[in-house]
């Protein structure tokens, strides 16, 4: 097979794989329902770059640190996707987080983001989002940053107005971990089979 047929062939079979963002709020249960989604679809999903890089790091960060951050999480979304390539047991990848979350981020704490960040929610494709409503009861840890309820409906209702204002599907996650979990099973189920 020549190269640019191989190209295609790789490109073919990325399209295949169907990307679930999972977004929202801190403490809104988007790790857990990323695991518990994988668990039952027996399907991959790429952990939140953020915590990685902040535990090592420190939970003091600037600007720039959002910049390494954002491209860190685009890294790891990669590694997922070519591994599903070469063992494609199942189409589907779950992801906790994605430049949506970089960006509300960077505008709510800086008030400005970054031009690479902007570029690459234009060029990156997902094909269901998952928003996390802040109706769960907040747990601290040594990274969250916002025990306000007012500050994280804020932050939810930024999520969704960037939601209704862009062209792939989404829906809104609420209720326990299982009603969470419910919901978003029903919707990928509806959407991929």
């Amino acid at each position: 097979m020549e190269k640019t047929d191989q190209t295609n062939a790789s490109q073919v079979m990325a399209n295949e794989i169907k990307k679930i963002v999972v977004i929202g709020p801190e403490s809104t249960g988007k790790s857990t329902l990323c695991k518990m989604l994988a668990n039952h679809f027996n399907a991959l999903w790429v952990e939140e770059y953020a915590r990685e890089y902040l535990l090592t790091n420190g939970n003091k960060y600037t600007y720039e640190d959002l910049q390494i951050i954002a491209a860190g999480q685009i890294q790891n979304e990669e590694q997922a996707i070519h591994k599903l390539l070469a063992d494609p047991t199942s189409k589907l990848l779950f992801i906790d987080t994605d430049m949506y979350v970089m960006k509300v981020w960077s505008e709510f704490v800086f008030n400005r983001c970054d031009q690479t960040i902007l570029h690459t929610i234009l060029t990156r494709k997902y094909d269901l989002y998952l928003l996390c409503q802040p109706d769960i009861p907040w747990v601290k840890d040594e990274l969250r940053e916002y025990p306000d309820l007012q500050i994280r409906e804020q932050l939810y209702h930024h999520y969704k107005e960037i939601l209704i204002n862009q062209s792939v599907p989404w829906i809104n996650i609420s209720g326990n971990y299982e009603e969470r979990l419910e919901t978003s099973i029903k919707e990928v189920n509806r959407l991929f089979y």
